[in-house]
């Protein structure tokens, strides 16, 4: 899959302040790709300079072979910004949708039916003659996306598509996102806090942090084994520091204090942080006979319901969340206050 628009060197500083600084990123054409990050990290400022809106103060910008940056109306044409804070035209949707397609000098039929087919895939059938400022703040987050993808733009930029909405609305953007992504073929950027909505829809990530790129790659990479800054940055359960003791056969004891220890597959010496996915976890009502190197005893204290996976929070002088199956927690009759045994492999445990 080819580069459909290349950053390079990318820095944007506005007076003393850096919000870019030195990023290189490649948007690969027909793919969607996850800007991730605190507040303040860049995104935003990111997705304008690719739309056009914004110019760096340093790097080259590519698009399609051709350096956009000397033509600028490029970018402008074939990219589309959608902004996490929607205005609306004081005017009907229709007109809302209409207005970009008039400035192409579409013909009214096809005005007609490119509205009508965004507004079926946000699902927005009829609201046609609506006044749009009247519309709910959700509503209205529909009409900015079916306004954009009326004009099917080559690349889509999205801010925080769905930042503050009910999950119904939530589900239908990120079905449209999907439907043009896959469908219609659109090269997507979606900034996003939603870590769950990042693995559900995308297919490559970068982690934006201090104006800089401090992680990007596949999303499976990411979230299946994440380096301790993604671990970190996202929130993920099981994040610990302990000061790690080689044992001389290939593997470090990790005391984390008050008796508690863990084996991992690393020969490191000291302060070490580590991370252990919830998922290579196995939870059971006495101690498993298995060649994993850490069997720790605990009391469950919390048990949250997902749909077909139950995740258990476990005291074992630490609080360790498992994720099991809703199968396997019905079978073993789990309940807060419960002796349990957890066992994973020393090659579960991520450690930097």
């Amino acid at each position: 899959m080819k580069a459909l628009l290349s950053l390079h060197e990318i820095t944007k500083r506005y007076r003393e302040v850096t919000a870019l600084s030195n990023v290189s990123l490649d948007v690969l054409e027909g793919g969607l790709l996850a800007v991730i990050g605190p507040n303040g990290a860049g995104k935003t400022t990111l997705l304008k300079i690719m739309a056009g809106i914004e110019k760096p103060s340093e790097g080259k910008i590519i698009y399609k072979g051709e350096d956009a940056l000397k033509n600028p109306d490029m970018l402008r044409r074939n990219c589309t910004m959608v902004f996490q804070k929607t205005v609306m035209f004081n005017t009907t949707v229709f007109n809302n949708l209409a207005y970009g397609l008039k400035i192409r000098n579409l013909p009214k039929d096809e005005v007609k039916a490119r509205i009508s087919e965004a507004l079926e895939l946000v699902k927005l059938e009829g609201y046609e003659n609506r006044q749009a400022k009247k519309l709910s703040g959700g509503e209205q987050q529909r009409v900015a996306l079916a306004r954009a993808l009326v004009l099917r733009p080559q690349l889509l930029l999205l801010d925080e598509p769905t930042a503050n909405l009910d999950p119904k609305t939530t589900s239908i953007i990120e079905e449209a996102i999907n439907y043009a992504n896959r469908k219609l073929k659109t090269t997507i950027v979606v900034a996003t806090h939603n870590m769950f909505q990042v693995q559900k829809i995308a297919k490559r990530a970068v982690l934006l942090l201090n104006g800089q790129i401090a992680e990007k790659g596949t999303v499976e990479e990411i979230f299946l084994k994440p380096s301790l800054t993604m671990a970190s940055f996202t929130g993920f359960e099981n994040v610990f520091v302990g000061y790690a003791r080689p044992t001389g056969q290939g593997t470090a004891v990790i005391e984390f204090g008050d008796g508690l220890e863990i084996e991992a597959a690393i020969e490191k010496k000291g302060k070490v942080t580590v991370y252990v996915r919830p998922e290579d976890i196995i939870i059971s009502k006495v101690p498993l006979k298995s060649s994993a190197r850490n069997i720790l005893k605990g009391r469950i204290i919390e048990i949250s319901d997902s749909g077909q996976t139950v995740r258990v929070k476990v005291n074992v002088g630490k609080i360790i969340v498992s994720q099991i199956t809703r199968r396997s927690f019905e079978e073993m009759k789990l309940n807060i206050g419960k002796e349990v045994f957890l066992t994973f492999k020393s090659s579960s445990v991520h450690v930097a």
